[in-house]
């Protein structure tokens, strides 16, 4: 951004010339309440060498600054090579790399008496130390310019908060008579000190130089917290005269802004008036060059330090861009005369007449800017465009004020009209990269934001909800929780629609809201509304509302399966089946063990404590909450072999293989084992080896099985054979040896039921 407004700086001149240097104490015009810690100072250094070629100042001791550039004789004289700056560190002592100062800035109109060609200003940080080289470009015929010099500036310490930050302290001056120190003999005035010369700024407005500001006078200066408290009044930081504009009310809410003194702006060193605009068309957006990694604590230095070296190096009349916003989203009032008035700023050339400009703090070349900073660039141009009517994402026909070729090779003609975007970017407007190559890319989501509907809008869960499929099922009390890729600073509400119809509103800045929702199906969406007053609706859900609990339409059983029993824990098949009239969720057990299965799962294979009655708890839950408990108890008995009525001849064995240490075994043709017992499951419990034999199973006088004890490994304590009834009863099962030819032998341990 280069439009300029020429002012006299104000100079003093160190003992043996050493330093070239203006202060800029804030003073009590400003409304502080506070006492300055330290003024702003702005001093040169001049450099040295051939001046067609190259020129230098080698490292240098300084006082303490935080922003640089270099400047020379003769605004209109461009610099044709490059510049570059190492610095020192007040915090680790250590030198910087080699950083470019931006050189291609915007050219003048028609500049003042004695004023001064310049780079950019480079934010670098609390230093105490600077080197310089200046470099013709190679294959150039014009001669570096004469009078070149690097201008420093300390931003001071305005408040208490920052006199108690790191490196608050000045550090010493370049010594008097230093060999690497030297006066500057062409000053960035336009005019003599306080001769009231009328001067010409490049954005045609008339500036009168004012005295020289004094040195030794230090004043009550504004307070300034560390966190950049920020006002969103919309006071005018000068007061307009009496012919000048009036504040048209917005369609948008104006976002929160530091005014002037809350920067710490020391107003003596600009005492013109501002001028004023008709309306406000279009904005541009601006970075301000220097580091990304400042802290945000240290934006309002910065911007001190921006407006001492536009007002005390370059000689304008004031700060030149309407706003500027840093990393953090902060809004900072720039350019004095009113932030809701359409103050004539030095921002883009050739187009500063209707637009305003916003510079966001850092370089942009590179890095995006943050989400934070981009809220507050589309708060501050859909406010400021919002005060004429403007529709942010629209387009706008801006009258050129001076021939020239955009960044895009796009010519324009002094007096012509050309449609610009309502945000625009510094470059499309001048032939500079500004606002860098990543934030460029970054203007049409600020369109979007600025200009609404909210974007991104989607539900991400329903709280007090289970999704089935596309389906949600709720008790009915439930929370949407949703987001939205456009900050909330923009968006004026959210709304919860059931069924198309608002039942819960929340803030911009919210992210969830509940309601209960009564029995039966129902849409869900959330709309939200942007401070434009336009709606945005998200993606309807589908949900149900109900109260029902499912039911097991078979209770929960127990059944022996086939398996090793032990005397403490026998094989067992737990069964069950549930139903719900929506959609069933799962079925959990909750007791003796706790595991959890699929709502089509109806059996389970455990393991049952045998002479122990065992509660076995089940639920079952749909997907709305609701649920329908069942706890059946069953106890698994042993009966052993010894139990049984014996007929035939059958042998006693022991092994602490058997199921309780003993056996029957028996050879014999017909001889048979009977057990009577009360129950609804039952399993025989034999040996098995591959020697064993057959043998007939009779059920309540019925034969129910043959089966084959034979195994080609040995094997104790098997559950065999098994059977279930429906419910609890009297039966009877015997166990008779077939007499298997060359191996007849049958071994029992006894027989598993359970009550």
């Amino acid at each position: 951004m280069k439009r300029r407004v020429w002012l006299t700086l104000g100079a003093v001149v160190l003992g043996g010339g050493g330093v070239t240097y203006a202060v800029a104490s804030p003073s009590s015009d400003s409304g502080a309440t506070g006492r300055a810690k330290r003024p702003v100072k702005v001093y040169a250094l001049a450099l040295k060498g051939t001046a067609a070629d190259r020129q230098d100042l080698a490292r240098t001791d300084t006082s303490q600054f935080s922003m640089l550039g270099v400047s020379w004789a003769g605004a209109t004289t461009r610099l044709h090579g490059t510049a570059q700056v190492r610095t020192r560190s007040t915090a680790t002592g250590e030198w910087s790399a080699w950083r470019d100062l931006e050189l291609n800035v915007d050219p003048l109109e028609k500049p003042g008496r004695r004023v001064r060609g310049a780079s950019e200003p480079l934010w670098v940080g609390s230093s105490n130390g600077v080197q310089v080289q200046v470099v013709r470009k190679n294959g150039s015929t014009t001669a570096l310019p004469k009078g070149l010099e690097v201008n420093l500036v300390d931003p001071g310490v305005v408040t208490d908060a920052e006199a108690e930050a790191p490196g608050s302290e000045p550090a010493a001056f370049v010594a008097e008579g230093s060999p690497d120190a030297t006066s500057s003999s062409t000053p960035a005035d336009p005019a003599s000190p306080g001769d009231g010369t009328a001067v010409t700024p490049t954005d045609g407005q008339t500036a009168t130089s004012p005295a020289p500001t004094d040195t030794t006078t230090s004043t009550a200066a504004p307070t300034d917290s560390s966190s950049v408290s920020a006002s969103a009044s919309a006071s005018p930081s000068a007061s307009p005269s009496p012919t000048g504009p009036t504040a048209p009310p917005s369609t948008r809410p104006q976002p929160p802004i530091v005014d002037r003194a809350g920067w710490g702006a020391d107003e003596s060193i600009s005492p013109q008036a501002p001028e004023y605009n008709a309306d406000v068309k279009a904005v541009f957006v601006h970075h301000t060059d220097g580091a990304n990694d400042y802290s945000c604590t240290d934006s309002p230095s910065i911007v001190r330090s921006i407006y001492a070296y536009h007002v005390q190096v370059e000689g304008w009349k004031d700060i030149g861009y309407n706003f500027l916003v840093d990393k953090c989203g902060t809004i900072f009032e720039g350019r004095k005369g009113g932030v809701d008035l359409p103050v004539l700023g030095a921002h883009t050339y050739g187009w500063n007449r209707e637009s305003a400009g916003i510079a966001v703090l850092g370089d942009y070349t590179t890095t995006s800017a943050s989400n934070a900073a981009l809220a507050s660039i589309a708060r501050l141009a859909a406010w400021k465009l919002g005060q004429y009517g403007a529709d942010p994402a629209g387009t706008t026909q801006l009258t050129a004020g001076a021939t020239q070729k955009n960044y895009f090779s796009t010519g324009f003609t002094a007096g012509s009209a050309y449609t610009f975007q309502r945000i625009s970017g510094h470059r499309d407007g001048y032939n500079t990269q500004c606002p860098g190559n990543t934030l460029y890319p970054q203007l049409p989501t600020i369109r979007a934001w600025a200009a609404g509907p909210v974007q991104g809008l989607k539900i991400t869960s329903l709280g007090g909800a289970t999704a089935s499929g596309s389906t949600y099922y709720t008790k009915g009390a439930i929370t949407a929780h949703w987001t939205a890729t456009t900050p909330g600073s923009l968006i004026k509400s959210f709304q919860l629609l059931v069924d198309g119809k608002t039942v819960a509103t929340a803030s911009g800045t919210a992210t969830s809201v509940g309601a209960t929702l009564p029995l039966g199906s129902h849409t869900i969406a959330v709309r939200a509304v942007h401070q434009s007053g336009k709606t945005a609706t998200s993606s309807a859900l589908t949900v149900v509302a109900e109260t029902t609990a499912p039911t097991f339409t078979t209770t929960p059983r127990l059944s022996l399966r086939s398996g090793t029993v032990n005397t403490s824990a026998v094989p067992v098949t737990l069964g069950w089946k549930a139903t719900d009239d929506k959609a069933l969720q799962s079925v959990k057990l909750l007791s003796p063990t706790t595991a959890t299965f699929s709502p089509t799962t109806t059996s389970s294979s455990r393991t049952a404590t045998s002479g122990t009655a065992t509660t076995w708890s089940m639920r079952a839950y749909d997907y709305a909450g609701n649920y329908r408990t069942s706890s059946p108890a069953y106890t698994p008995a042993i009966l052993q072999e010894s139990s049984a009525t014996k007929t035939g001849s059958w042998t006693t064995r022991s092994s602490t293989s058997y199921l309780g240490g003993k056996s029957y075994s028996s050879g014999s043709k017909g001889a048979g084992l009977t057990w009577t017992f009360t129950g609804r499951s039952a399993a025989w419990v034999v040996s098995r080896a591959s020697t064993s034999g057959q043998a007939y199973v009779y059920v309540d006088g019925t034969k129910a099985a043959t089966v084959d004890l034979k195994s080609a490994t040995t094997l104790y304590r098997q559950a065999i054979w098994t059977k279930s009834w429906s419910s609890s009863a009297k039966h009877t099962i015997k166990v008779v040896v077939v007499g298997t030819s060359g191996r007849p032998t049958v071994t029992t341990d006894g027989l598993v039921y359970i009550k």
